[in-house]
């Protein structure tokens, strides 16, 4: 049996256990469009409703969960891999009961493992798998490999962008590149809108009505409208303390909304093919490239 049959079969085994978690990629086409605080307190809103969170820190090298949350993780996804340390070691407790997993350094240290470590990460995180509902990730901004490469290994997506036109314009932009890439499946794939910061005077839903339209022209890719998120200076006062917005201003908009998102992602899980469920599925997707060299 060769490495990349042996990688098939672990993943396969996913179909065995009574349970797999859910993932769900928040991305953005831009940075400061308020991607991370979203991850962060939607988070918080799942495991309210019951639901066992963790969060990836995909934004390699930048930290950017663990400085809203104002904790600084012992371990990250390296020391699982090259310093023994189990997956309990690096998952970092965060407030009301979520987790976090920061990623490290980044991208380079994913690219240069063997195939037996692939292997052996597959496999932890397959424990991962059956220990949480739903896993997070907060990816980087913009069209960089390293974001796309999880955004295309995605099965549910959530795109953030604000009523700014570069905001829409760097939204389609990755949606374009993303739709160019050869390991991305149109028919396995949720790509839900989020239209943040919005103004009394803006229409949130225009956002996601000028994306459509030309994506679904162009792109030939199917978008669905998750809700908008008015502007809310409560948010940058959380962001200021280092605390989730919905722990310390409960009753603020932003709050609500979010409460509100939580409610419909719990509602309406998507029915996506079994092959692209789960986190193990997910990084088996992001590295399968390498595991044939």
């Amino acid at each position: 049996m060769d490495q990349a049959e042996k990688l098939r079969k672990i993943v396969k085994e996913q179909n065995t256990p009574r349970h797999i978690s859910r993932v769900i990629t928040v991305t953005s086409g831009k940075g400061g469009v308020g991607k991370s605080s979203i991850a962060v307190n939607l988070a918080i809103a799942l495991s309210r409703l019951g639901k066992r969170v963790v969060i990836l820190d995909a934004d390699f090298g930048l930290a950017n969960i663990e400085v809203m949350l104002g904790i600084r993780p012992t371990y990250n996804l390296a020391d699982l891999m090259f310093r023994g340390k189990n997956l309990s070691d690096i998952i970092t407790p965060g407030p009301e009961n979520i987790g976090f997993i920061s990623g490290g350094s980044g991208i380079q240290e994913l690219t240069n493992l063997s195939k037996d470590q692939i292997i052996y990460l597959i496999r932890k995180l397959v424990e991962l798998d059956q220990t949480v509902d739903i896993v997070i990730i907060d990816t980087g901004a913009g069209i960089a490999d390293s974001v796309l490469e999880f955004v295309a290994a995605s099965s549910e997506i959530l795109l953030v962008a604000t009523p700014e036109p570069t905001s829409i314009t760097d939204a389609y932009a990755l949606l374009k590149t993303l739709n160019r890439k050869s390991d991305f499946s149109v028919d396995d794939t949720v790509i839900k809108i989020i239209s943040n910061r919005v103004t009394p005077d803006e229409d949130g839903e225009e956002i996601y009505e000028k994306l459509s339209i030309v994506v679904s022209r162009f792109l030939k890719l199917k978008l669905e409208y998750l809700g908008h998120i008015p502007m809310d200076n409560s948010v940058s006062k959380a962001v200021m303390k280092q605390r989730p917005a919905i722990c310390d201003y409960p009753n603020s908009s932003f709050s609500k909304i979010i409460n509100s998102f939580a409610r419909q992602l719990c509602d309406s899980e998507p029915d996506i093919v079994y092959g692209k469920k789960g986190i193990a599925q997910l990084f088996s997707n992001l590295l399968k490239s390498r595991i044939r060299k």
